[in-house]
């Protein structure tokens, strides 16, 4: 395997296409919600790909970059926003660290993890970043004008996970495919041998083990938020917290991370150990030719 060793100049060169890329597939809007939040075709991928190349420095540096695009194309939002706490939720939580996070995406490459599970692991992690800013934004915004307070921690819960739900599903499959046929590790990505199935067995299986904690959190906040809430004053309280279905959060939470880590734990080594005489025999093979 080789390591990507590309000048500074090569590096800022290549992040930057890849952030056009970024912003030019943020444009692509498969659906628009009329508050703000879409679903685009993997906007974020190319922020990933740079974070995965290059490290995390040079990632958040780009989805920086790509927050500040992000956010001169999106002013229009402001327009119904009230309130200074609002506007600034907005800005900095809407826009800014959402994309900001996206950098983020490369922490999970290592020896020994297939290129097309980290790039899932990095989109499911920033994507669950990316969902808890808009849903502090949403609850700040929303308190702020027409609907009532006790509404507030459901509605941007449900509105915010409207379009990123199938936002990450996107991101997540098409880190996937990519993941699975380019060798990114290369100062110039090339394709990945055809006998990748094992590999590409792996990375699907990963997605699912690591898309059940997200789904397991999801639930949990659905439960527990709208009881943190005064329904008069719309104040954070714990007066409502024995009105919280205790056993089912603990059950769905279990169930999550109790699967997710015997993928992880068990099966993931048990098709690593497969999946090595094959990988070993295949370099043997393209050393020899």
């Amino acid at each position: 395997m080789q390591t990507n060793t590309q000048t500074p100049v090569r590096r800022l060169v290549e992040s930057a296409i890849l952030v056009a890329l970024a912003s030019v597939l943020s444009l692509l809007k498969l659906a628009e919600l009329p508050y703000g939040g879409s679903v685009t075709c993997a906007s974020m991928l190319p922020i990933l790909i740079v974070a995965y190349r290059n490290g995390p420095l040079w990632g958040l540096g780009s989805g920086l970059v790509f927050s500040t695009v992000q956010l001169l194309t999106g002013l229009s939002v402001f327009s119904w926003v009230t309130g200074w706490q609002s506007v600034l939720a907005v800005a900095l939580l809407d826009y800014v660290l959402a994309f900001v996070v996206s950098g983020l995406g490369g922490i999970f490459r290592k020896q020994g993890r297939s290129q097309a599970s980290a790039l899932i692991y990095g989109a499911l992690f920033v994507s669950a970043l990316r969902f808890v800013c808009h849903y502090i934004s949403g609850v700040t915004v929303w308190r702020n004008i027409s609907i009532p307070l006790s509404a507030a921690y459901l509605f941007s819960l449900v509105y915010n996970a409207t379009y990123m739900i199938p936002e990450t599903i996107i991101l997540v499959t098409a880190a996937f495919y990519l993941g699975s046929i380019l060798d990114f590790s290369y100062e110039i990505p090339r394709r990945f041998p055809a006998e990748q199935k094992q590999t590409a067995l792996r990375s699907v299986l990963a997605f699912f083990a690591g898309l059940l904690p997200l789904a397991a959190l999801i639930f949990d906040v659905a439960k527990i938020a709208p009881n943190l809430q005064d329904g008069e004053t719309g104040k954070f309280t714990f007066a409502n917290v024995s009105q919280i279905p205790w056993i089912a959060v603990a059950v769905v939470s279990g169930v999550a991370v109790l699967l997710s880590l015997v993928y992880f734990l068990i099966v993931d080594r048990y098709l690593k150990v497969k999946d090595e005489p094959a990988y070993a025999a295949e370099n043997t093979d393209g050393a020899a030719r």
